[in-house]
């Protein structure tokens, strides 16, 4: 077994804690389907009270960010929590507990529709303070709507 596998259990139980324990996250419905030390990606299906078009039905703009932000922040706490292996697992989670985002930046491409949403989020850089992610968004059609790149507080 290699360090990351042997790791790896660790950190996911870490990242899916965090996210089970806000409260927004459990509003809006993200659920965490894949979480590993390249990417983590998040799905989120489609509600009536997620529309931010009512003529169009589409998905709200905000809700498109939001998640884009949650699985960027997620990716950077596997980036962050595997750059303090060196410390005692309570000394980690205490650093990361203070995690926020620092700048995001999304470009939408085009409008939500589908029956379900994914996001998939990736590390473009974990340091000692800050990490960088980049997530793209997709529909239920595999059609890319939205891209964003975040800056995150994790130090």
């Amino acid at each position: 077994m290699s360090e990351v596998d042997e790791f790896l259990p660790e950190i996911r139980q870490a990242v899916i804690d965090f996210m089970n324990r806000v409260p927004f996250n459990k509003l809006v419905g993200f659920t965490l389907t894949e979480i590993t030390p390249d990417k983590v990606c998040l799905t989120l299906p489609m509600r009536p009270d997620l529309v931010g078009n009512f003529i169009t039905g589409i998905l709200h703009g905000g809700v498109i960010s939001s998640m884009i932000d949650v699985a960027g922040g997620a990716m950077s706490l596997v980036g962050a929590f595997r750059n303090l292996e060196h410390l005692p697992l309570e000394e980690r989670v205490l650093r990361l507990s203070k995690i926020g985002t620092i700048d995001l930046r999304i470009d939408y491409l085009r409008p939500g529709r589908g029956e379900r949403f994914d996001v998939t989020a990736t590390l473009l850089r974990a340091g000692n303070k800050v990490a960088v992610t980049r997530a793209e968004f997709f529909n239920d059609q595999g059609e890319l709507c939205a891209v964003g790149t975040g800056t995150y507080l994790c130090g």
